[in-house]
């Protein structure tokens, strides 16, 4: 099940229903933006009790095609490390 802002905004909708619509789904971009603009400049997103997010640098390489076996060369890009927290596994996890 993948998340949907729309989604999650009708949760965060349903849950506070004193907020007004518009300033929740303002709320929310102003999150989702600090934690994309915190990720491009290289820098570590914890939300305490729940996960971590950071970036990690995939070295250039040489990779290959696997339906030609063409040689490829691969540049460097980074991706996102996730890992949650402890209390989030064990509550999925029912231990």
């Amino acid at each position: 099940m993948a998340v949907v802002k729309s989604n999650l905004l009708k949760k965060l909708a349903n849950n506070y229903p004193n907020f007004l619509r518009k300033d929740l789904s303002k709320l929310l971009d102003i999150a989702l933006n600090e934690i994309e603009n915190a990720l491009r400049k290289g820098k570590r997103v914890e939300l305490r009790d729940i996960f971590t997010l950071e970036t990690r640098i995939q070295k250039a390489r040489i990779s290959r095609n696997p339906k030609t076996n063409e040689k490829i060369q691969t540049e460097q890009k980074r991706s996102i490390r996730f890992k949650m927290s402890k209390n989030w596994f064990k509550r999925l996890n029912h231990e």
